[in-house]
């Protein structure tokens, strides 16, 4: 729809907010759901342990735990409004001490964060958090799992019925400069792209943002990927580096970031650095109304070969998604939301409303790579409500393979200090997001 055009870019703004404010920017979303992101920022670390299956899409499913009966609360928008009541105790968990101990690194790494940021799942306080990070800095070899059962207690949120995708680092062919075969601009965010905190104009708008830019006297929404396509950045964003393949860069930006595998063998490393503020669009869930794709041929990599297979149609439907990522080299490996790096087969992507950002969760899944003790250090555009969870794995064919064909439910035990769920029950207020 064409924007209406006001006097003041600030008018514009306000009028947008309100007329909209159902409405959602997306931030980085994931490949496992092309519906990400995810977002979302992927570190180049091997999976610490050997959790991973072989290189194929289907391991032998699990039998996951059922979870504890509870009525699924409708239209609830966080943790504490969904209802939270004491999970699986923690000694049916199937957690190996090598899991625990790579999951105890992950939180250990996310506590500064957890200390100091507010939780806006309402669940719990800063403060609520350092018995257990202190303890985590003196845990013996071999005690890592004794160290989760004593600090943390399990709680299930809503029904505690969970569904988790997959999402991993990927890797493409790219030049620095462009060349023959490398036409595909990779693009730095844009100087005239603006980003608007509309909770500095209205506290009913706390915690909502719009990305557009300056016409004229009005404030606009940025051009969309057809648009970006077809040269609307000229002059505006700097061309970071050039890809050799639009899909593959289209998949990149769902991830969020990735390494650029150059012509001379060298690697360049990019990361999410901004969105062009249109709503994502998951173009798996296009080809499967559309009865374009056969019955689990949704994956990513059924996708990616229907794409290659029609050019003209791909390109076409791949637009549809008006959403386009901006990005930055990295210097160093990539970061989660949390500002942490994110660790393949450790770090997950969550929906903060609903798990707070640095927890730990255990996974039991229809799926035996998916289950297991998991550690929030991330967020992602398709990841939303109680329960949903976005796995990552590291980078490499096996990790692209695996979060690729990542689509697994069952039951979610979120870990929170201990006697959290008694101040909660004892009607504690909540800290305000």
């Amino acid at each position: 729809m064409k924007p209406r055009r006001v006097r003041s870019p600030l008018a514009l703004v306000l009028g947008l907010a309100l007329a909209a404010c159902g409405g959602r920017v997306v931030p980085p979303s994931s490949a496992g759901a092309p519906s990400s992101p995810a977002a979302r920022p992927a570190a180049a670390y091997p999976l610490p342990r050997p959790r991973a299956p072989a290189p194929v899409a289907r391991p032998v499913p699990a039998v996951p735990l059922a979870p504890v009966p509870v009525a699924p609360v409708a239209g609830a928008t966080t943790a504490a409004a969904a209802g939270v009541v004491a999970g699986l105790r923690f000694d049916t968990l199937p957690i190996e001490e090598s899991e625990a101990e790579s999951a105890r690194q992950a939180f250990l790494l996310s506590c500064p964060g957890l200390m100091r940021r507010t939780d806006a799942s309402g669940l719990t306080r800063g403060e609520d958090w350092r018995p257990a990070c202190d303890a985590a800095r003196t845990v013996e070899r071999g005690g890592a799992r004794a160290f989760f059962q004593r600090w943390f207690e399990p709680v299930q949120i809503g029904d505690g019925k969970a569904f988790a995708t997959g999402y991993y680092e990927p890797e493409i062919m790219g030049s620095r400069e462009r060349r023959p075969g490398y036409e595909v601009p990779i693009y730095a965010r844009p100087s005239d792209l603006i980003e608007v905190d509309l909770g500095q104009f209205s506290t009913e708008l706390k915690g909502k943002r719009i990305r557009g830019r300056v016409e004229g006297q009005g404030f606009v929404p940025y051009f969309d990927r057809t648009a970006i396509e077809q040269g609307a950045l000229d002059g505006r964003a700097r061309v970071l580096a050039w890809a050799a393949d639009p899909v593959d860069l289209f998949f990149l930006q769902i991830q969020g970031s990735g390494r650029l595998r150059l012509p001379d063998g060298g690697i360049m490393r990019i990361g999410y650095d901004n969105q062009n503020g249109r709503e994502y669009v998951g173009i798996g869930g296009l080809l499967r109304q559309r009865n374009i794709l056969p019955p689990g041929g949704a994956s990513m990599q059924g996708i990616v070969g229907w794409l290659r297979a029609n050019p003209v149609e791909g390109q076409a439907l791949m637009r549809e998604n008006k959403s386009y990522v901006f990005f930055r080299e990295l210097t160093t490996a990539p970061i989660g939301a949390m500002g942490y790096p994110v660790t393949g087969g450790v770090s997950a992507a969550v929906d903060p409303k609903f798990v707070p950002l640095g927890a730990p969760v255990f996974l039991s899944m229809d799926r035996q790579d998916a289950s297991a003790l998991w550690v929030a250090q991330d967020t992602g555009g398709a990841i939303r409500g109680a329960n949903r969870f976005d796995t990552f794995w590291g980078a490499g064919p096996q990790a692209e393979a695996t979060a690729g064909g990542m689509s697994a439910r069952g039951t979610a035990v979120l870990l929170l200090p201990v006697g959290t769920l008694a101040r909660l029950n004892a009607g504690a207020p909540p800290p305000q997001p």
